[in-house]
């Protein structure tokens, strides 16, 4: 009981500790807020009032429906253009980022079936906006030719109609990805943060050679610190479920908000545990903040929330079973995007439980000999 007690106090000091840390506690506000919205409403995957040129050298009705195609809020209003050349100078002072040129007796060769070719000059120093934007104004023409056909010939219907649905995203909104995906990256860089500047606090202060002449071991006294600082990311997080992502950019979570809880809990078993033998290792703060980021770079990249993991070399997707996140973004999907229950999400959860023990067996005996070094 008196080792229950111990552990309850210490984390009791951590968390004082961490009150009394006005820049920690505007870190964790900051991404738990901010950070989220910013991630969820700054970056798009798709076109927003791109801006787009066009030389219309046939000033037909099929290029003018064309033209007329292009409109708010996927692109601002066409700038007609009278040549070419207006066009090179346009994209080398990053007037606009698209410019089409409808070649002369365009409409009379489309009739004729004599395959005219329509030119689209891209500045690809946008990278995102090129990419969607290319494809976006290939389909819009096709489109728009397409109907004009139906408009003065029999419509041909064919044979097979595929009609596409989306699941779990029906309108492909960037914000529902991007703040569960923040959330799940937050939970991974606070919680090794939180713990590994505790201790890299402690030793820098002198306040753990205190801590040697109490009665507390050092299984107490690393518990105490994954524990407080796990709760706090904890509480955090489920604060940002709330409040930030479904309040303000109103997504709706399909699962249960509990079971994404028990498995961030386990998840941050593992990271706290993480971020103690990273302070172990590391002999200063800026160490510290050097391997932190060696660590945390491939656990994000690799875990299968940026890219899928089935687009990684095969030898990457086996190594990365053994690292937390993989299966914190799978369950974390799983629960928050899909409505999964714990029949789907128990492997992970295992994973993470196993994962959490052996990272936790091995920063215990780290940071033992640790403190039995600086006892000496």
């Amino acid at each position: 009981m008196q080792g229950f007690i111990n552990i309850y106090r210490l984390g009791i000091k951590e968390l004082w500790g961490l009150i009394r840390d006005p820049i920690m506690l505007f870190l964790i506000a900051y991404c738990f807020s901010v950070d989220i919205y910013s991630a969820a409403t700054a970056t798009s995957d798709s076109l927003h009032h791109a801006s787009i040129a066009v030389v219309d050298e046939d000033d037909s009705p099929l290029s003018r429906q064309i033209i007329a195609a292009f409109y708010p809020p996927m692109f601002n209003k066409p700038i007609k253009l009278n040549s070419m050349d207006v066009v090179d100078r346009g994209m080398d002072t990053d007037t606009y980022t698209f410019a089409l040129n409808i070649p002369p007796n365009f409409q009379r060769d489309v009739l004729n079936n004599q395959s005219p070719e329509i030119q689209l000059n891209v500045d690809a120093t946008r990278m995102a906006q090129a990419f969607v934007g290319n494809g976006y104004i290939t389909q819009i023409v096709n489109n728009e030719i397409t109907k004009y056909f139906n408009q003065i010939d029999k419509p041909t219907s064919l044979p097979v109609n595929i009609e596409v649905h989306a699941a779990f995203n029906p309108n492909l909104t960037r914000s529902w990805f991007g703040s569960v995906v923040e959330i799940i990256n937050i939970v991974t860089t606070l919680s090794i943060i939180l713990t590994g500047a505790a201790l890299m606090k402690e030793r820098e202060h002198g306040t753990i050679d205190h801590l040697l002449s109490m009665p507390v071991t050092p299984f107490q006294i690393m518990i105490s610190k994954v524990w407080s600082m796990g709760l706090v990311v904890l509480v955090s997080t489920w604060g940002a479920l709330l409040v930030v992502v479904q309040g303000l950019l109103n997504v709706p979570i399909e699962g249960s908000i509990t079971l994404f809880l028990i498995g961030a809990a386990l998840h941050l078993f593992v990271t706290t545990s993480l971020g103690i033998f990273m302070a172990t290792v590391a002999k200063s703060t800026a160490q510290f903040a050097m391997l932190f980021i060696l660590i945390l770079l491939p656990l994000q990249m690799l875990s299968g929330g940026s890219t899928p993991r089935e687009s990684m070399p095969e030898m990457v997707q086996n190594i990365m079973l053994f690292a937390p996140t993989t299966h914190f973004v799978e369950l974390g999907q799983a629960i928050l995007y899909r409505g999964a229950g714990l029949s789907v999400v128990w492997t992970s959860y295992a994973w993470l439980l196993a994962i959490g023990c052996v990272f936790f067996l091995i920063a215990l005996k780290r940071f033992r000999s640790s403190i039995v070094n600086m006892g000496s």
